[in-house]
């Protein structure tokens, strides 16, 4: 079966084709600028690569882009649109509404629409990929896959805030997390490259990008991670604060005059890496900078590790014991350095790190000498075969 996987944002789409039997995937791309200015369609097909740029006003317009792109005679990735057997669509929030993948139909649309308010960022423009899937591939089965799904496990004691319980009862206000596709995948590929059962396995998976969580993962489910009922607590991140004393938003808003949308904006848009270092968001301009000599730019970097060090010592402490410590996504795939830093002076927890094995990006490895009682490894994420498996399963 040939799954195609759409991650709708408000103005791109994400795509794969996967082969369900293989689990290959068979062809890749990127619309963005969508309802913008003139769009541009990236798509990658083996060695086949081509970009497009025009003008694409809605999400409908830029899934028939995709769809004509995928059977094109020279660049297509199948020969006819029947080949495909069902649509995997990433849904970022599932709230309490849905703790697992679904199949899509009315009934699970407007619960979509009742969860939109909880990322409004992104659930809305979710929505459109699937509406847009819905009306140009009539007849196939459509599954939504949560971000929010994997972190269903999470004990109470975990989720809860000590806000006021009537809160959570009337708002669901509470621990949702994110990156869970991610997590759910390096944590079962961990249990495979150490040959053990992943039931009795304690993980603990670094998902640091753009975005950056980081999970505690016991006998394979999720018993607490860092992000929360929104998307910028937690570790510092690209232009997302993380943790941050409430008391400073009290003090901008009551006595320097600051609106909430100067604090909403500051919060998500002008923090993190980009905040602290005023010279990007992008982890490998910051090391750029560092190397050179910038001291603003070395504050940055290990103000990230220590953070990233602080949540691996607590996830510890929360699990008992840990078997593995794996690193995932941009930053935590190719950051070897950064690596590096967040395990050194972790003798508390026994980490030995192989220094040279330590030194590569974008590959899957073990960067822990073998007398280590704590396996560390790089694992590259795979969302897509995430989202591809469980929609093969739900379709099927």
């Amino acid at each position: 079966m040939k799954i195609l996987v759409i991650n709708s944002g408000s103005s791109s789409i994400k795509f794969q084709i996967v082969d369900s039997d293989s689990e290959k995937m068979l062809a890749s791309g990127l619309l963005e600028r969508i309802g913008i200015s003139e769009g541009r369609m990236k798509y990658n097909c083996g060695l086949k690569k081509i970009i497009v740029e025009k003008p694409i006003p809605d999400h409908e317009t830029g899934l028939d882009m995709v769809l004509a792109t995928i059977v094109d005679p020279e660049v297509g990735a199948i020969s006819s649109l029947d080949e495909i057997g069902a649509c995997g669509h990433r849904v970022v929030h599932g709230g309490e509404k849905f703790t697992s993948s679904v199949l899509i139909d009315n009934e699970v649309l407007k619960g979509l629409e009742e969860v939109s308010e909880m990322a409004p960022l992104h659930n809305p423009a979710n929505l459109m990929g699937i509406r847009a899937a819905i009306k140009k591939l009539p007849g196939i089965p459509n599954v939504a896959v949560f971000d929010t799904a994997f972190h269903q496990t999470m004990p109470m004691v975990n989720y809860m805030y000590a806000l006021p319980y009537k809160l959570y009862e009337k708002y669901g206000m509470r621990r949702y997390g994110f990156h869970g596709t991610s997590h759910q995948f390096v944590a079962h590929r961990t249990a495979e490259i150490l040959g053990k059962p992943i039931e009795e396995l304690n993980l603990i998976t670094c998902h640091l990008g753009n975005g950056c969580s980081i999970t505690a993962v016991k006998g394979g489910k999720s018993i607490d991670t860092s992000l929360g009922y929104g998307t910028f607590c937690g570790l510092v991140m690209g232009t997302r604060s993380g943790d941050v004393d409430p008391a400073i938003l009290i003090e901008l808003m009551e006595n320097r005059g600051w609106t909430l949308e100067q604090i909403k904006n500051m919060l998500y848009k002008e923090s993190g890496l980009l905040g602290l270092s005023e010279i990007s968001m992008d982890m490998r301009d910051i090391e750029e900078k560092m190397f050179a000599g910038n001291q603003r730019a070395t504050l940055t970097f290990e103000i990230f590790a220590d953070r990233v060090k602080k949540y691996i010592g607590s996830y510890a402490a929360t699990l008992g014991t840990l078997d593995a410590i794996v690193f995932t996504a941009g930053i935590g795939e190719n950051g070897w350095e950064l690596r590096e830093l967040i395990c050194s002076n972790m003798d508390v927890l026994g980490i030995k790190l192989d220094v040279e094995a330590n030194k590569v990006k974008s590959k899957e490895q073990i960067i822990s000498t073998p007398d280590s009682p704590v396996t560390v490894l790089v694992v590259p994420t795979n969302e897509e075969l995430m989202i591809a498996r469980e929609t093969v399963r739900l379709a099927r």
